[in-house]
């Protein structure tokens, strides 16, 4: 695919808009096709031309109430909106270099009109402006509801929008190409729409990537079920791939992504007017087939496109991209009358390569390291996600808690992860609890709304950005506040209304207050402590610090009441009670060693071992990814080195069986199989093997060392800084010493080695060689 020059305003300082006219906001210059109510599942097509006197760089601000593609003098130029809440509206900033003469800006946009993991449904508009330094051009604009597409036909799945199911012999031929006619196109009017105040959207312009496929299967194929819009589902899947019952009526192709991926297709396919081509995606091939049902989607799914084509060369390029990694294409039509001229995909996603790297004698932890980070390369697009294919949803667990270390260790920008934790607070309720999930389809989850506390700190921490404290401080405020109701001398009671999501699989203890949640709530409490204490709000701090105390004392008696008996306490509450520091020293041999003990009884270490099938099947004999995020820095930082990297290699190991490119929800493959929040080995054998752990917080470039090499004798990587630099580490061990050397890029790195903390400062462009004792776990 041919690309313009896209510049991004937030990387370039100084792009400028000029003012509204007086009494006039971006607000005000909403375009539509007419002021009535649209109804959900419309496509419009609007052109706007205008001519330049010079060559000159275009800035153009965008947004839109549901999902639109950009063209510019017909070729693909970007993609949007941004997500965003209908109080705090955003626009996209791009800027591209055009020649002298006539341009033709083409959008393409489906109103969607549902409630998605995405967005809320707004009435429809588009939102764009363009301007040559500062001057705002005047855009000539025409709009039209484009034809051929059937509206409302199926959705992909609950938490998503609509499939495509397009004629395209009765689509406008060509209408984003320069040369289009449309002169019997109508005029946009200006419309109001309930929504706040604009701003520019923070993050970078998420990318297009070309993918070249690899061609795994092809043959004939006979239809067998139904009508086309019976179940086109069962349509495709059951159509015979290898036909002798019945007469060939068709090809078809399998093609393998590589990874799973948020992508489309981009095929350029010579037919017969009238054939018919359906595109469907899959994470994984069921029984060697491509199936186009999304499982755990709690409803009907269908992860497809279907055209029927014009005739000729034609080029099909869906307009959403649908999450897989397995893709099949069905043609009907004679065989020998169809021509596959061009086979590609676009990927979406917000990162190309890494910045950061992992290197060791195991290779295994070398493909474990990548697997987390191209798993969480397929969950980012304009928000970090769960899943592209489920419901590419923002959900907090993803963003600030594994997503977030996982981000850091791979790349310098992580303003995915910010633009995440501020959007949680803009989705509040109204009793001021944060979103765990937002914009679109808000969930509001006691466990996350704690989490998202230590994520902010976290997030300066691994960033150096302060001002995210000052942002979302009052924010902060009001979320804890909002558990108020629901405290008693026993903790956060059950009656809390809220979902408390601790993990999948968890068995929460007798009684009626949760203590995994209660210790979520003291870490947030602690969090503020220390949150108020930066911002020098000394009577905020002793207020969180009385309540961290009062709290501290709640949970002290429940480990009491059990007499410090792990197996009663449970996995959870001992892992989280040693993250909290509510563990004496005297007992806490015996919970890490309870911790392993529980670790190697779970699948898959212990075969036999109950299985997570599926969200329901609640058992205290589970592991997950997930919850490795807050055990293994434990382990870790107990002395169990090998016993993590032993863990790393047998359960994550088993996760990458049959062939897997990215990490699987659970240690189970019945869910999704690609799911970033399972990557946690990957933060931390940057953080742990690799040894620097960011204090960002603390100063620029500054880091704690924190190696625990195990049984390891050497590894090398990088570590990547906010400016986009990246920091060198290499060592070795011989003879119980680690040579250990830093390579700093052009910026000085200091890092705080030992007990004591001595700083070691590396200057830019130089490398330091630090002779460090082994630290190794038996």
């Amino acid at each position: 695919m041919k690309s313009l020059k896209i510049i991004c305003a937030i990387l370039c300082a100084g792009l400028s808009f000029p003012a509204a006219a007086a009494g006039s906001q971006i607000g005000e210059r909403l375009m539509w096709t007419d002021a009535a109510t649209a109804a959900p599942d419309i496509h419009v097509g609007f052109r706007g031309t205008f001519t330049l006197d010079s060559d000159a760089r275009v800035d153009l601000r965008l947004s839109g109430a549901s999902w639109y593609v950009v063209w510019i003098d017909g070729e693909y130029f970007t993609e949007g909106p941004d997500r965003y809440t209908a109080a705090y509206p955003e626009y996209q900033l791009r800027s591209v270099d055009l020649k002298k003469g006539k341009h033709t800006i083409a959008v393409q946009l489906q109103y969607e009109g549902v409630v998605t993991r995405i967005l809320h449904p707004i009435q429809p508009f588009l939102y764009l402006e363009a301007a040559v330094g500062g001057k705002e051009l005047l855009i000539d604009w025409r709009c039209q509801r484009l034809a051929g597409y059937s509206s409302q036909v199926r959705r992909i799945n609950p938490q998503l929008g609509w499939i495509e199911w397009l004629d395209t012999r009765a689509l406008q031929k060509d209408w984003q190409q320069p040369a289009y006619d449309d002169s019997s196109w109508g005029k946009p009017v200006f419309v109001e729409r309930a929504i706040g105040e604009f701003a520019a959207s923070k993050i970078a312009p998420v990318k297009s990537l070309k993918i070249e496929p690899k061609l795994i299967a092809s043959g004939e194929l006979a239809e067998v079920f139904g009508y086309p819009g019976d179940n086109p589902g069962a349509s495709f899947f059951l159509r015979d791939l290898s036909p002798e019952r019945y007469p060939g009526q068709g090809v078809w192709r399998r093609y393998d992504l590589g990874r799973v991926r948020l992508a489309r297709p981009d095929l350029v396919l010579d037919l017969p007017a009238g054939a018919v081509v359906e595109i469907a995606s899959s994470e994984f091939l069921s029984d060697g087939r491509v199936a186009p049902w999304i499982t755990l989607s709690a409803g009907d799914s269908y992860n497809m496109y279907r055209f029927i084509a014009r005739g000729g060369e034609q080029r099909f390029f869906p307009l959403i991209p649908h999450g897989g990694r397995f893709v099949e294409v069905h043609v009907i039509a004679p065989k020998d009358s169809v021509r596959f001229v061009d086979e590609s995909f676009v990927e979406r996603g917000y990162y190309d390569r890494a910045d950061g790297s992992f290197s060791s004698a195991d290779d295994l932890l070398n493909t474990i390291w990548n697997t987390g980070i191209e798993t969480y390369k397929a969950c980012s697009e304009d928000a970090l996600i769960d899943n592209p294919t489920r419901e590419r949803g923002q959900w907090l667990g993803d963003v600030g808690i594994v997503g977030m270390e996982i981000g850091a260790v791979g790349f310098s920008d992580i303003g995915i992860v910010r633009r995440g934790l501020v959007q949680s607070a803009q989705c509040a309720n109204p009793e001021g609890l944060v979103a765990g999930l937002c914009p679109g389809g808000e969930s509001y989850m006691a466990s996350y709304a704690l989490q998202w506390v230590p994520a902010c700190l976290n997030y300066w921490r691994l960033t150096g950005d302060r001002t995210v404290l000052d942002e979302l401080f009052a924010a902060a405020e009001k979320n804890v506040a909002a558990f108020d109701p629901y405290l008693t001398d026993q903790g956060i009671t059950n009656d809390c209304p809220y979902w408390n999501f601790i993990d999948w699989g968890y068995v929460a203890n007798d009684g009626g207050s949760d203590m995994a949640l209660n210790l979520h709530y003291m870490i947030a409490v602690q969090t503020m402590t220390r949150w108020a204490a930066e911002l020098g709000l000394e009577d905020r701090e002793a207020y969180y610090r009385e309540k961290a105390a009062k709290f501290s004392g709640i949970l002290d008696r429940y480990y009491a009441q059990y007499g410090y008996d792990w197996d009663k306490i449970g996995y959870h509450r001992t892992v989280l009670g040693m993250k909290a520091g509510l563990i004496p020293q005297q007992y806490r041999p015996a919970a890490v060693a309870f911790i392993k003990k529980h670790i190697l009884n779970c699948f898959p270490n212990n075969p036999d071992a109950p299985r997570l099938s599926d969200p329901a099947a609640n058992n205290p004999q589970l592991i997950t990814p997930y919850f490795s995020h807050y055990a293994f820095p434990i382990l870790f930082e107990n002395g169990e080195t090998d016993f993590v990297l032993d863990q790393y290699r047998k359960c994550w190991g088993w996760a990458l069986g049959e062939g897997r490119t990215t990490w699987v929800e659970v240690f189970d493959t019945r869910w999704t199989h690609c799911h970033q929040w399972a990557g946690a080995p990957t933060w931390q054998l940057s953080r742990y093997a690799l040894g620097l752990n960011p204090r960002f917080d603390r100063a620029v470039n500054s880091f704690d060392l924190t190696l625990h090499v195990g049984s390891l004798d050497r590894a090398s990587g990088k570590i990547p800084l906010p400016s986009g630099a990246v920091v060198g580490v290499d060592w070795t061990l011989k003879d119980g010493t680690v040579y250990y050397t830093v390579t700093a890029p052009d910026e000085a790195v200091e890092i705080f080695t030992g007990q004591g903390k001595k700083k070691v400062q590396v200057k830019a462009n130089t490398s330091r060689t630090l002779e460090l004792p082994a630290v190794s776990s038996r």
